[in-house]
């Protein structure tokens, strides 16, 4: 499988932590599902100085691209404006 480094930022406007905690929900069943087919490894939201979610950085592993892509078409968080930027990297988890 590809594996690959997802790090992505919220939007900045006033109402933007209220946004992603009101699409949450439809975040996390989704990466449960993902975990449940093998294609989430890790991951968590990233906290500002006064522990607010600012972003979020997950690994994430697929067959192909195309898996991939769908999920970026799916993912609520990009979908529903959360996240303001995501940077995907291809990664390899160190077998240690």
């Amino acid at each position: 499988m590809k594996q690959y480094l997802v790090t992505a930022y919220d939007y900045t406007h006033e109402d933007a932590l209220q946004n992603r905690m009101n699409i949450r929900p439809h975040h996390l069943v989704g990466a449960k599902e993902l975990k449940e087919t093998g294609n989430f490894i890790i991951g968590g939201a990233m906290l500002n100085d006064d522990g607010k979610m600012i972003g979020s950085v997950m690994i994430l592993q697929f067959e192909t691209d195309e898996e991939l892509e769908a999920w970026k078409k799916s993912e609520p968080y990009i979908t529903q404006k959360v996240w303001e930027t995501v940077d995907i990297k291809p990664f390899k988890v160190a077998d240690v």
